[in-house]
């Protein structure tokens, strides 16, 4: 893990070096090009989105540059992480040559590359080449990361439309119908545990359709937009994209995974029910099993609790999780584990049970989604908290 995150360190300050520019003219010839370079999905969680860049090259003058504005500095593990989960993680527009970033991609991570070369004219090309520029600037090349609105797919997006502006037409762009959710799900198809730990953690905000322009913030859709654009050029409209080339293909295997976070909790609810009927009408035994169950799901709470109130994130507050992964449950479960089931734990426990019933009712009728694999555990949180709430006789 280290090795790799040294590596990727080393390579994004290659990346954020960048080419020589002052050694280059900063004005065109008729021969250069402009691309939008899609680089699809790898195999870490990071690049699991896919990622965007813009390409500009120019054969007269020996010019061929990538910008990209998923740049990122590592630094130190134990301060990029804090600031990642906090949302405070800047991100900036880098320049690299293109054979660089394109060897990277290739070689070190095998994703594949597709290029839209953009049917731009001389004056749009060398508008938007003067504006990435400025925009590359150490003054002006950072940026506060937003993982929905604020990206390196929708900063292209919006580079496109400051340079371009009527000019450039997204009207015959189909919206997706569907939630931000929607289409982030099946990014994570091959990651169960990870895509539980996601639906989880976002909240109500990604619950909503999203627009044809706001679903530009997934690389794919950006793609998907562009080919579906137009432009005004010499009076006349014509398709953004001239042509599309796939630069690297590797075949990859088709994202499929066993449902284990589903599996895995309808069985523990199948156990806890097995033992519940079976224990009913006894004295507490054992009390560890549920000492841990409401132990992680109060962890689990605090968690929800910090990222809707403890960090910059916008689409993770609110979060209607947190109406059954109480944070308290962290404090019931250290009391249950030292005390066993006191009348004030029986009460919390009945409290428990109420709340966690009312919300199963009703959770279809909230505007946010509930992964489908937290049913079994609510089940088993409703059954275990009335195990503990039960009359006792004697």
């Amino acid at each position: 893990m280290r090795a790799r995150f040294l590596l990727l360190t080393l390579l994004a300050g290659l990346l954020a070096a960048g080419p020589a520019r002052s050694q280059h003219p900063q004005t065109l010839s008729d021969e250069a090009q402009v691309s939008l370079l899609t680089i699809l999905p790898g195999d870490q969680v990071y690049s699991m989105y896919g990622h965007s860049a813009i390409r500009i090259v120019d054969p007269v003058l020996g010019l061929d540059w990538t910008y990209n504005y998923g740049t990122f500095d590592f630094g130190h593990p134990l301060t990029f992480v804090p600031r990642f989960v906090q949302g405070r993680l800047d991100y900036f527009l880098s320049v690299a040559s293109y054979p660089r970033a394109l060897a990277f991609y290739r070689t070190v991570e095998q994703r594949p590359v597709i290029e839209q070369v953009l049917a731009l004219d001389a004056t749009q090309r060398q508008a938007l080449f003067d504006l990435l520029q400025v925009n590359a600037r150490p003054e002006n090349r950072t940026y506060r990361y937003d993982f929905l609105f604020d990206n390196c797919a929708t900063r292209i997006r919006d580079v496109m439309e400051a340079t371009l502006g009527e000019a450039l037409r997204f009207d015959d762009v189909p919206a997706p119908n569907r939630t931000f959710r929607q289409l982030l799900d099946p990014y994570a198809a091959d990651r169960p545990f990870l895509d539980f730990g996601i639906d989880l953690a976002l909240g109500t905000p990604v619950d909503r359709i999203a627009s044809a322009r706001e679903s530009m913030f997934l690389p794919d859709y950006l793609q998907r937009a562009f080919a579906h654009a137009t432009l005004t050029r010499d009076g006349q409209t014509v398709p953004l994209v001239a042509r599309t080339d796939t630069v690297f293909w590797t075949d990859r295997p088709a994202a499929r995974a066993w449902p284990w976070p589903a599996l895995l909790l309808w069985t523990l609810f199948a156990v806890g029910l097995g033992w519940t009927v079976r224990t009913w009408s006894q004295p507490p035994a054992r009390r560890w099993p549920d000492a841990w169950l409401f132990g992680l799901v109060g962890v689990a709470g605090v968690l929800l609790l910090y990222l809707w109130a403890g960090t910059e994130h916008t689409v993770t507050r609110p979060n209607w999780n947190l109406a059954w992964a109480w944070p308290t449950h962290l404090v019931a479960a250290v009391w249950l584990s030292r005390r066993g089931g006191t009348p004030l734990l029986r009460r919390y426990f009945a409290a428990t049970a109420l709340g966690t019933v009312v919300f199963l009712i009703g959770f279809v009728a909230l505007p946010q989604s509930v992964p489908g694999a937290a049913i079994p555990l609510l089940l088993l949180l409703a059954l275990r908290a009335l195990w503990w709430a039960r009359p006792r006789s004697g």
